[in-house]
């Protein structure tokens, strides 16, 4: 498989642009490589994909060369992943941030010189899947927890809808 991040340089430790995706994958192994295989074709693919409703086996997620995948402990069905392009690991610092539900994962992105020309030298990029409960506050993760104050840049992605079963057909 050609390597399309061959436009990142060793040298470009400042990215030009730092692509991110959001998707949820309905649990199907075909929309996820459809999404992935979609990545070759572009210039600057994204740089880190949160993925909601992964397919999984065992709980594991599901690889795709030039990503490295993140998913929290999850005693079922696995709700929510984060995949880091290699090369932006290679030139910036990454930690995974695990909270106290599977339904939620953060990853943290590092830079001693700062990031995108701001002073800021973090980033944290969270998925989250949110679930319809039967107890207040009616989703499985309260806005609180999803939404907290932080002195740095934090980007939000993820699936709030709160399908209610009683739309189906």
């Amino acid at each position: 498989m050609e390597n399309f991040f061959t436009h990142y340089t060793d040298s470009s430790a400042v990215f030009p642009s730092f692509p991110i995706v959001q998707h949820n994958c309905l649990s199907s192994w075909d929309l996820f490589l459809s999404l992935f295989h979609s990545f070759t074709m572009l210039p600057n693919p994204p740089l880190l994909v949160a993925i909601q409703d992964p397919r999984s086996r065992r709980s594991v997620s599901p690889t795709f060369p030039g990503y490295i995948s993140f998913a929290p402990p999850s005693p079922g069905r696995l709700r929510v992943a984060i995949y880091v392009s290699r090369i932006l690991n290679q030139h910036l610092s990454c930690s995974t941030v695990f909270h106290d539900s599977s339904e939620m994962i953060s990853v943290d992105v590092f830079s001693l010189e700062g990031l995108f020309g701001s002073p800021h030298c973090s980033l944290r990029v969270t998925s989250v899947y949110l679930l319809r409960t039967n107890r207040p506050p009616y989703r499985s993760i309260p806005p609180e927890r999803v939404f907290s104050f932080h002195s740095y840049p934090h980007q939000i992605l993820g699936d709030f809808n709160l399908h209610h079963p009683l739309a189906d057909p």
